[in-house]
């Protein structure tokens, strides 16, 4: 399921979809906190790509970012059991305030793993440098479940 605000980069991905003949991807344009409160009660996730969301530089407007902890605790009400989320940013400061946020949250902590593909991403493109961080979800009294295989 892809999720994103801006119609344009929805057909895009669409297009890409048709192109590759894909037939398990969808899209929607939504907010990401709307679509999680509306998802079905019985819907898990089990990995979350969060990928050059807008880093809102300024302070006065960082209140607008997605990464913020109320929005890692409802993706975990919804994450299945060692459910991994990946963030990706070309803006150093939000990957810094990302990192500290999920190493901060009680359900999430840091994972020192790669993201699950590589595939360069029109803000790639464009961008001369960028970071990424991994998270995993913890599960009742600290313990981690490692997904098989």
């Amino acid at each position: 399921m892809g999720i994103d605000l801006l119609s344009d980069r929805i057909a895009r991905a669409q297009r890409k979809c048709d192109r590759a003949r894909a037939t398990n991807l969808h899209f929607l344009q939504a907010e990401a906190r709307l679509f999680l409160s509306e998802l079905p009660v019985s819907a898990r996730i089990r990995r979350l790509l969060l990928l050059f969301p807008d880093p809102w530089p300024k302070l006065r407007h960082r209140k607008h970012r997605v990464l913020q902890p109320d929005f890692l605790s409802a993706v975990a009400d919804r994450a299945a059991p060692g459910c991994r989320f990946y963030f990706r940013t070309d803006f150093v400061p939000y990957l810094e305030d990302g990192r500290a946020a999920l190493a901060g949250h009680p359900r999430w902590e840091l994972a020192d793993e790669p993201l699950p593909f590589e595939r360069e991403t029109v803000f790639q493109a464009r961008a001369l440098a960028f970071g990424s961080c991994t998270a995993r979800l913890r599960v009742a009294g600290g313990s981690l479940v490692r997904p098989r295989g």
